[in-house]
């Protein structure tokens, strides 16, 4: 069997040109992810294309693009307009494109239209999934249930120095009568560098968390697009579980990113969120003026009550010092009176005592004795009681009633008691 003829590089690739023109005749719309862009001098816009696959995002598939300059103008005005992004890498897009091949320049597609609505459809599906991890996470919550301060005066700003969001920022707060201490940790807040830009800031103000009462992340409006990066998982993430409460404005009134959905509060702008600031601080100063006429009142009521009270205590007072006083000078007229009774009773007594006293000293008085037949007698200086004083022969006196007889003792008895 005869060895097919061999062809050269040449026809091979002439080949490959010849069937893909016949297979992709028309355009057709691709779906991929820009991992290079650049327009030259010219005007013309060259691009890679990619697929990525699986968790660690290599690609799978790779392929080059332009734009001519012909169409590059409209396409990339159109999509700016409508998603409020310049084409750039990073984004996903949907692509009219026309397949071709070149026996040297190879593979490529010619872009000659892009669709905007898919790239933020994509961006949608992003921010859904970035809901969906969240609340799987657990903390979907965690940073609107945490306790803020009555009056928030401490404020870490998460924004660009030179963003006019910022700028807004302030100048609402300085006609604030209240007085705020702002401390700014510049970041980007749009871009490529955005999302890691804002997760430093806040890793640097959790660092300092005792220095502050809450964070405002704040920018200025813009597209959806320029606004993505607040709805990325980490970012959002990072807002969820902050230890601080978070307070966001972002954007204008018809957007709202997932880092405003878990934050503590969520404000449409900058302006809004030193509104919100102020208006807290004026409420908490007029809670704290009605508490305070709440103290005078309750005050003032308590001690026109405890007044009322003393009043009548120092009439209880009165009364019962009166009563005490007559109850004393009662008992001090008894205690002046009673020595007085109490001497005449003595004296009383002692007179019957004496009279008493009298009357047995008269019964018992000598003469009347001796009246009564008794006699006194004496020897010597001495009176005789006892037979066995004398001695016979001895000389006696003897007294009478009405004289005295001298006696010489003849004889002594002496009588012996009865036992």
């Amino acid at each position: 069997m005869a060895e097919p003829r061999p062809v050269t590089l040449r026809e091979l690739l002439h080949a490959v040109k010849q069937s893909l023109d016949e297979r992709f005749e028309l355009p057709v719309w691709v779906s991929a992810e820009i991992s290079e862009l650049k327009v030259n001098y010219s005007g013309h816009c060259y691009l890679e294309l990619v697929e990525k696959g699986g968790e660690n995002g290599v690609p799978t598939a790779q392929a080059r693009a332009m734009i001519w300059n012909s169409a590059y103008p409209r396409i990339a005005a159109r999509f700016e307009t409508e998603t409020g992004r310049a084409l750039e890498p990073g984004l996903r897009i949907l692509a009219k494109a026309l397949v071709t091949y070149h026996e040297i320049y190879g593979f490529a597609l010619q872009i000659t239209d892009i669709d905007p609505s898919h790239t933020l459809g994509d961006m949608e599906l992003q921010r859904q999934e970035t809901v969906r991890r969240l609340q799987d996470d657990g903390v979907w919550e965690m940073n609107r249930q945490l306790a803020a301060p009555a009056g928030i005066q401490r404020i870490a700003v998460v924004s660009s120095a030179q963003a006019a969001g910022y700028r807004d920022f302030c100048k609402e707060l300085e006609k604030s009568p209240y007085r705020f201490r702002l401390t700014l940790f510049d970041a980007f807040v749009q871009g490529a560098e955005a999302e890691n830009s804002v997760i430093d800031a806040l890793c640097r103000i959790a660092e300092r968390q005792e220095e502050f009462d809450a964070v405002a992340l704040i920018r200025g409006g813009g597209s959806a697009s320029d606004l993505n990066c607040f709805n990325a998982y980490r970012l959002s993430s990072y807002v969820a579980q902050f230890p601080l409460p978070v307070l966001t404005g972002i954007g204008h009134d018809k957007d709202t990113s997932v880092a405003d959905l878990v934050a503590f509060a969520s404000l449409k702008t900058p302006t809004a969120v030193a509104g919100w600031l102020d208006e807290r601080a004026g409420q908490l100063h007029t809670d704290l003026e009605t508490a305070a006429l709440r103290l005078a009142e309750f005050t003032r009521s308590r001690t026109h009550a405890a007044a009322l009270e003393l009043e009548r205590m120092l009439g209880d007072l009165r009364r019962l010092a009166a009563e005490r006083l007559a109850r004393e000078k009662m008992r001090m007229d008894q205690l002046t009176d009673r020595p007085a009774s109490a001497a005449r009773e003595l004296l009383a007594h002692e007179r019957m005592r004496l009279d008493n006293a009298a009357d047995i000293a008269a019964a018992h008085a000598p003469e009347r004795l001796l009246k009564l037949g008794f006699a006194l007698l004496r020897s010597g200086d001495r009176a005789l009681t006892s037979a066995r004083e004398v001695r016979r022969g001895d000389e006696v006196e003897i007294r009478l009633a009405d004289g005295t007889l001298t006696a010489t003792v003849n004889d002594t008895k002496i009588w012996q008691k009865k036992s």
